[in-house]
């Protein structure tokens, strides 16, 4: 097998192992399925996006109203909703 040496954040590295640990992998491992997973997809296997709305947090202000005539409850609470009969 290969070494290969790479530069990481400390603080993304401890964060990371703290995830892998939770999974119960170690970094080598979890790099190696990351780059089966590469091998396979031919491509990388997440969306990576240029986008900053992606992660832009809405203020709650923003928010309300959003929804407003557009969710409603049942009369009878117990009786579902006609338009999810045919979910049922």
């Amino acid at each position: 097998m290969a070494a290969v040496t790479i530069n990481i954040n400390s603080e993304l590295e401890a964060k990371a192992k703290s995830v892998f640990a939770d999974l119960g992998l170690d970094m080598s491992t979890a790099i190696n399925i990351y780059l089966a997973q590469v091998v396979y997809r031919e491509a990388i296997p997440f969306e990576i996006s240029k986008s900053k709305t992606a992660n832009k947090k809405i203020p709650l202000s923003e928010l309300r109203g959003k929804w407003k005539g557009q969710v409603w409850m049942s009369d009878d609470f117990n009786e579902p909703l006609e338009e999810m009969r045919e979910y049922m």
